[in-house]
């Protein structure tokens, strides 16, 4: 079975209410969503294009509503010792997740949660993909180097430096594939935090949707040259997320 080490694999929305997150987001992408049994409990998987890219659940008893990351890894246990000593909290132990596969959840050493995964199937391979789908995730850290060497030496991964106004953005790579990025926190009292990117066709009207649907817009419609443009909202339980269209799509 293939691991794709560092690729995000799975965008999990917890919340206090997740029949109004589907609500909501059904709205907003024409996301769908499904029951499936996981562990013994009933999940919902949101798909998009027929595809499962994530799903709902209540959130834990003093979490805040977020969307949380799952990148891979070929072993679990053997990533969650390496992270610990690394300067990681634990968050959830080593966990089966009976059919699907094997998870835990750490506080990285810049304080941000991310989640580690090995699938029982085979990781997606790397490709484009359609509006509606995960097509990024960036680490707006509080320490950037610190959280680059700590997700480098977990995933094996190397980077490229990108240079912006107000200091560099770092490209995570494994080989010429990207594995996400990470960047100094807009505020320097904001705590550490993934977002993650909705691939969208376009992103003005999106964003003007969200806002009707009731989500605050963070960041407006933005280019960013040579890119493409995107915009950061707060859905209207305050998890944030980004929407993105690249350039030339």
């Amino acid at each position: 079975m293939n691991a794709m080490s560092g690729k995000l694999v799975w965008v999990e929305h917890a919340s206090a209410d997740p029949g109004k997150a589907r609500a909501f987001y059904e709205a907003l992408f024409g996301w769908t969503c499904s029951a499936m049994e996981v562990a013994g409990s009933n999940y919902q998987v949101i798909s998009n294009a027929g595809e499962g890219i994530g799903g709902y659940r209540p959130a834990q008893e003093g979490e805040p509503c977020n969307w949380g990351i799952y990148l891979s890894v070929a072993d679990v246990d053997k990533s969650y010792a390496q992270a610990l000593l690394a300067g990681a909290q634990p968050w959830m132990p080593p966990t089966d997740f009976a059919p699907v596969g094997r998870g835990a959840t750490l506080l990285d050493p810049v304080g941000a949660t991310v989640s580690i995964w090995r699938s029982a199937g085979e990781d997606r391979a790397d490709a484009d993909v359609p509006p509606g789908h995960w097509c990024w995730h960036e680490l707006q850290a509080s320490d950037p180097l610190k959280a680059l060497a700590f997700y480098e030496g977990l995933f094996g991964l190397s980077h490229d430096d990108v240079p912006m106004s107000d200091g560099a953005y770092y490209v995570m790579k494994n080989g010429d594939n990207r594995r996400g990025g990470i960047m100094k926190s807009f505020s320097p009292d904001a705590a550490s935090m993934w977002l993650p990117y909705v691939h969208v066709a376009d992103v003005d009207a999106c964003t003007a949707k969200a806002k009707s649907l009731g989500a605050d817009m963070c960041v407006p419609p933005t280019d960013i040259p040579g890119i493409g443009r995107f915009s950061v909202l707060s859905d209207p339980q305050g998890a944030s997320l980004a929407v993105f269209l690249p350039l030339g799509r």
